[in-house]
């Protein structure tokens, strides 16, 4: 069944080689969504590109970026929004993380984590933002994580990462309701995707957590059926975010009692 709001409607998609970001294209296409998909691996765009021009109707662009490049997002947002005339809808999903206690991780690697996380999301964000207040119409979805609501022993530098996207997202909502600009957060728990290729190298948090990490596409279908709508958060699992509920309001308790959980990484 098509999502009608979907039809016609200009959507990038960051970090759209995979995992959520290359489901969530397969979705919106399904639902004659043109797509813009960014990542740095042109290769694996080009061919979700052949995959979905072969299947759908849509008109479906791809573009090599690293977000964390400023100058590369304002040539390559700027090229788009000369090619599209205008974006709808902006998925900013591209991010990576590194689990190490706080003493192990190397300045490069916090700051890449910053770039990419936070920096690169604000970025692209601030490219489409004049056109949507403009026009007085758009959503932004910013991937966020459980994470971003509570942190745990060797997340530090990712968590403090989600922590800002959490804040930037609350409040730039605020700053656009008068605009009918939505803006949305997802918080998910652990996925299973190749993010963890890169933040779980030896395994351990996988082999840990593995009976409850979310499916890709599932994330994807929750996300895709909320665009264009006023959603305030989607939060995955829903039992995970109760437990950040209760966090904050009983810190101390939750931290002691969780500490044996926390420290599975």
């Amino acid at each position: 069944m098509k999502e009608t709001r979907l039809i016609g409607k200009n959507i990038i998609i960051t970090g759209a080689s995979g995992g959520i970001g290359a489901e969530m294209a397969r979705l919106c296409a399904k639902h004659c969504a043109n797509l813009v998909l960014i990542a740095r691996s042109v290769d694996k765009l080009e061919s979700l590109q052949k995959e979905l021009s072969g299947q759908y109707a849509a008109q479906i662009f791809v573009r090599g970026l690293d977000v964390a490049d400023s100058e590369g997002v304002r040539n390559v947002f700027g090229d788009i929004l000369e090619q599209i005339g205008h974006v709808d809808i902006l998925v900013n999903n591209a991010g990576f993380g590194v689990f190490r206690h706080a003493h192990e991780a190397g300045i490069d690697e916090i700051k890449s984590m910053f770039e990419v996380n936070v920096i690169g999301l604000m970025a692209c964000t601030s490219m489409v933002l004049p056109g949507m207040r403009e026009r007085r119409s758009g959503h932004i979805i910013n991937i966020a994580s459980q994470a971003g609501k509570i942190a745990t022993p060797k997340s530090s530098i990712y968590s403090a990462t989600k922590h800002a996207v959490l804040g930037y997202t609350n409040s730039l909502r605020m700053e656009l309701d008068d605009y009918g600009i939505y803006v949305t957060s997802v918080n998910p728990g652990p996925i299973a995707t190749n993010f963890f290729n890169i933040a779980d190298e030896q395994g351990t948090y996988v082999k840990n957590v593995q009976r409850f990490m979310l499916q890709p596409d599932y994330v994807a279908r929750q996300i895709v059926d909320r665009m264009m709508t006023r959603t305030r958060e989607i939060n995955l699992p829903r039992w995970m975010n109760a437990g950040s509920v209760i966090y904050a309001l009983f810190p101390t308790m939750f931290e002691r009692l969780g500490k044996r959980a926390f420290n599975q990484k």
